[in-house]
Parts: structure tokens; sequence; C-alpha cells
């Protein structure tokens, strides 16, 4: 059992991916066919002996709510554990205000009753693996107040954009963060991670609160880098964050590689997520797959190439699907080709022949949308 209590935290105005987020938060996002974002900070918490875990949600909490459900089948102990989802009172409407500090300081009740002397932050839309065990254990063997975990990158002038950078000296204490504005080439990304002692955690919640209604965490913690004992960690292995719609095609898109996915998925570290029993996918002959990922549920009679397929999908004779994010339950008609796109859950592509995006630039359709 750990010492520590987990917060599972939500997406900030920063977070913006263009279409899926219009009916479900990020963390109820699906990824590679199978999971959704939310299934990795959870799992990872988890893994970790974490069996309190709170999660936050911003807005449109139907499909996380749904997914989520009593938390059993992410092996947390059903008789001491708990997977609590936790809204913020501030309306959708005032998003500014309607950040992660509002949002702790209303459930202040529930952040206070938990029995544990750490506590554990991670988003909801990023995906890695970490123990947070050793994590817990090299935070309290280094007397700082705060450690944070950091991934550092070499392609940060077009990737993690506005995503937080870590300003670290020799002994990698945070100086201070500052957004990413695709400056330099290598960056410090902050995984928006933190371990602290719960009191000094509620002390920043009614600081940030005082100070001012629009502070976030991260904007508190900045502030109190030149007060504090802050200390970076560096992650190894796969990071992604999923902060825009072409970040969110990327990193579907390059965990197709197998040895990509093995930096992330490990049989001693599984990833937990909702299951059904759906039968297997049936590939017809006239099926051509290549280089992808399947999920279970699908008929393919078709040409399935570079691309990530959901639940329950059916591709029919002649049609042509390459380089794309397929969600579940979507239909690609006969003589269908179709490119570089994102598309959405129950989408029936089955009227106009071609669909291409340009390879730089992926697109999307939405839900339940028929073409």
């Amino acid at each position: 059992m750990a010492k520590a209590f987990g917060i599972v935290n939500f997406a900030g105005n920063h977070v913006r991916v263009e279409g899926l987020q219009s009916y479900r938060p990020v963390a109820a996002v699906s990824f590679l066919g199978r999971y959704r974002v939310v299934d990795f900070p959870i799992s990872n918490m988890s893994n970790s002996g974490i069996d309190h875990i709170q999660v936050y949600v911003r807005r449109k909490p139907r499909s996380l709510n749904d997914h989520l459900g009593t938390g059993r089948h992410y092996n947390i102990n059903s008789k001491r554990g708990r997977l609590h989802t936790l809204f913020s009172m501030t309306g959708n409407e005032q998003d500014l205000y309607n950040n992660d500090i509002a949002a702790f300081y209303d459930n202040m009740e529930c952040i206070e009753s938990e029995d544990f002397p750490y506590v554990v932050i991670a988003p909801s839309y990023m995906i890695y693996c970490q123990d947070y065990t050793d994590l817990i254990e090299t935070h309290i063997e280094s007397g700082a107040d705060i450690t944070m975990l950091y991934h550092t990158v070499d392609n940060a002038k077009r990737a993690f954009i506005n995503c937080n950078v870590l300003n670290l000296n020799k002994q990698k204490g945070v100086l201070d963060m500052e957004p990413n504005r695709g400056t330099a080439k290598t960056r410090n990304i902050s995984m928006d991670t933190y371990i602290m002692k719960k009191e000094l955690f509620i002390e920043l919640i009614h600081k940030a609160k005082k100070t001012s209604s629009l502070y976030t965490l991260a904007d508190i913690i900045n502030m109190e880098c030149g007060e504090l004992d802050i200390r970076g960690v560096s992650h190894r292995g796969y990071f992604a964050a999923i902060s825009d719609f072409e970040s969110y095609y990327n990193a579907n898109i390059s965990l197709i590689d197998f040895k990509t996915a093995r930096s992330l998925f490990s049989k001693d570290w599984p990833i937990y997520t909702r299951t059904n029993d759906s039968a297997p996918t049936h590939y017809f002959e006239s099926a051509d797959v290549k280089n992808s990922v399947i999920s279970n549920g699908s008929s393919i009679e078709g040409t399935v190439e570079h691309s990530v397929m959901g639940r329950g999908c059916q591709i029919e004779e002649g049609a042509v699907v390459k380089n794309c994010v397929v969600l579940s339950g979507v239909k690609i008609g006969k003589g269908v080709h179709v490119e570089n796109m994102v598309i959405d859950r129950n989408a029936k592509l089955i009227h106009t022949p071609e669909i291409i995006a340009d390879p730089g630039h992926p697109r999307y359709i939405k839900r339940g949308d028929t073409l």
C-alpha cells in the first residue's frame, strides 16, 4: 500500500483537441483502439499501490463517468480502495474560472478526508508509464517540498506547444516554469505530475485561491519556486501529451511501430481499461491488413494500412483505409478510399468515394456523421 492518494487532474485551457473534445473531455478520448487516455494515469497509480484515487472532471462528464464506473477494472482494492469522480461547481460558461484550483477548493472536504501523508497529482491528457512508488521514495529521501516529473525532448520547436517547460539549475532544482512557445529545440517538458505532502497541497490551494481566481496549480507552484524546494526528476520511456488534434493523431500512429509500443507497454506494467465480450475481428478472404492496430469486434473485407481501428468497425469490400485513426463503430462502405483522417465514433463513410487529407495535416470526421 502506497503512502499517498492519487489525483488525476483535468486538462487546462491550453489543451484543445479539435472535434473530439466537442463530445467528451480529453481524458475520455479513445486511444489506440481499445483504451481511453485516462486509463494510463489511473493504471500507473493502481500498479504503484495507490488505491484511493480522485478523478476530476471539468466538463461533459458522461462518457468519462460511464468508462470509469466503479473502478473495479483498474485492479483497485475492492475493500479499502476507491475511485472517486469529482466535479468543479464553477459554471462551464466561465472557462477561465473553471480551473483545477477551483475544483480542488470545491472538493476540499474530500481531499482533507484522505488518510495519507502524501499526494500524487497526474494529468489526464498525458500518456506515459511511471512507478510512483519509486518517485515517492525519491521525494522523501531528497527532503524536497515538491517533486516534479519532466521529460526532455528534442522536438520542442514543433511539438508540445503551450505545455509548460521546466527551467532547472545544475542540481535539477526547478527555477521556474514557462509555456513552450517553440523557440528552442531541446526543452524539459513538465509532465504536470507532482508529489508533495497533503498539508502543503492544501496550503497551496488556499494560497492560490486568495491570490487570484484565475490561478491554476501550475501557477501557484511556479510562484513558489523561489520559496519552496522544488526538484525535477527526469522521466524515461514513451511520453506523449494529447494537447491538440495533431498530437492525438501522431501519438496513435506512432504506437503502430512495435518498437515504440514496447517502450510504453510491458507485461509487468499492465494498462487497465474497461473491456467487453465482443468476438474477435473477422478477416474475410478479400481483406488486406498491413502494419495496423485492429481492435476486436470488427469486420474487415477491404484494405487497412498503417491505421488504428477501434472496436466494432466495418470495412466493406473494396474500401481502403490508410494512415487513419478510426474510433469504434465506424463503417467504411464499398469502394470508399479514406486517408490521413481521424474518424469519430459511429460515422458512416458510404456515399463519398474519396476522402483524403494532406499527409502532414490530418483531418477530422464528426461523430455519427454520414458522408
